[in-house]
């Protein structure tokens, strides 16, 4: 009989959520240009804005269930929203549902957000022990520990520093660390080793493997990096739009989450309707090398001359992850009749991968989308052939001067 460590039955949570009813008169210039720049992205009208109902029952989760065995290295696949992060909190026992239960035997050890358990003003050292003894070690099973965690995380020379000074990475290191080194029976962790360079993000997958394997305790891992999910996983679930779309062996999970996403890029098809539309979208090449830029070729329609326009585009890579957003005011006219725009696109940076792009159009400042074609075209970026190694994506959520430098009218 198979030793089930992991019990979910019906599983459900809400939320309750309220939405924005327009402006904010006192809203400051950072919240004035996010609203303004999310409206331009938006498939509702200024006019629709007005009437939305200010609140309303989420389900993140509805009526889940599935079982997992000790030993088992599970991959939870799904796209931003379907409800990976709070089936986590609930198996972590930081929330509860709302309806069903999860039956959770052993001791689990959660990495859920980077530096979750942290006190600021203490030092490394400080934090290992804290975090032990909020994990349920005793000073003497730390101390145990304390120098190989120290080895791992890679901050001996920073180990008496306050954290509140450490990087990111230094926190996803310390973290990591000691969550894999006090022996729980269910490792917990969610995306954070998207933080960091890739050199750990590998270390990191080993340590969950050496654990997993050699020691027989059971593994949770969301990451939206497929390949890490396949070579480390044997098992996986599929949660979309909080539903459990389906479970078992990694290889036919993760396939069909893959043809799901493949399958949102459709063809596209012109808003012909619109005085002011996309009538073609494509780019110089589907393929992309590693650190190469992009041109991406529009043709706009217009039934009258406009005195100039933006742009605005969304970068997400094939699961809805933003890597990056950006607002391109030409001064050029855009002329009665058809018009031809290519704007150059650098990626500095972004590691390989399938994506798409979201573009918008609109007249000035307002931020009144004329035309928005979602999810097109789609390209790939290949790894460089001088450094083809295992590589964790880290995403960036805005681009800045030093990430995209060169985007320009073309």
């Amino acid at each position: 009989m198979a030793d089930t460590i992991i019990e979910v039955r019906d599983l459900s949570k809400n939320y309750i959520i309220s939405h924005e009813n327009g402006r904010d008169a006192n809203a400051n210039l950072r919240e004035t240009i996010t609203h303004q720049f999310k409206r331009m992205f938006s498939k509702s009208s200024p006019q629709q804005e007005n009437n939305v109902q200010t609140s309303e029952k989420f389900w993140a989760l509805q009526d889940v269930s599935f079982d997992i065995e000790r030993g088992s290295r599970v991959g939870i696949l799904g796209s931003n929203g379907a409800g990976k992060s709070t089936l986590l909190k609930i198996l972590s026992k930081i929330i509860e549902p709302s309806e069903g239960y999860a039956k959770v035997t052993g001791h689990v050890v959660s990495l859920l957000e980077v530096g979750t358990g942290f006190h600021q003003e203490l030092t490394g050292r400080e934090n290992i022990f804290l975090n032990g003894v909020i994990l349920g070690m005793s000073r003497a099973e730390i101390r145990k520990k304390f120098d190989e965690i120290v080895d791992f995380a890679e901050i001996a020379q920073f180990l008496d520093t306050p954290v509140k000074k450490y990087s990111s990475g230094m926190y996803m290191r310390l973290a990591f660390a000691v969550a894999a080194h006090l022996e729980p029976e269910i490792l917990i962790i969610d995306e954070v080793l998207a933080v960091g360079d890739s050199r750990f993000q590998k270390k990191c997958i080993n340590k969950m493997d050496e654990i997993s394997r050699g020691d027989g305790r059971t593994v949770l891992f969301v990451s939206h990096n497929l390949e890490a999910v396949r070579s480390f996983c044997n098992k996986g679930i599929y949660l979309n739009s909080g539903k459990l779309a389906m479970q078992g062996d990694i290889e036919e999970v993760a396939n069909k989450y893959a043809s799901f996403y493949n399958g949102k890029l459709t063809a596209f098809k012109p808003n012909s309707h619109k005085p002011i539309f996309f009538n073609s979208i494509t780019v110089n090449s589907p393929i992309v090398p590693f650190n190469n830029a992009i041109v991406l070729q529009c043709e706009v329609i217009s039934d009258s001359h406009q005195d100039s326009y933006i742009i605005g585009m969304t970068i997400t890579d094939t699961f809805d992850n933003k890597v990056g957003s950006i607002l391109l005011n030409n001064k050029e006219p855009l002329k009665k009749g058809v018009n031809h725009i290519n704007i150059k696109v650098p990626f500095t940076n972004v590691v390989p991968g399938d994506y798409k792009f979201i573009t918008a159009l609109a007249l000035d400042e307002t931020l009144n989308n004329e035309d928005v074609v979602w999810d097109y075209p789609g390209f790939t970026i290949t790894p460089d052939s001088a450094n083809n190694h295992f590589m964790i994506p880290k995403w960036h959520h805005s681009w800045g001067a030093h990430i995209m430098p060169d985007i320009s009218f073309i």
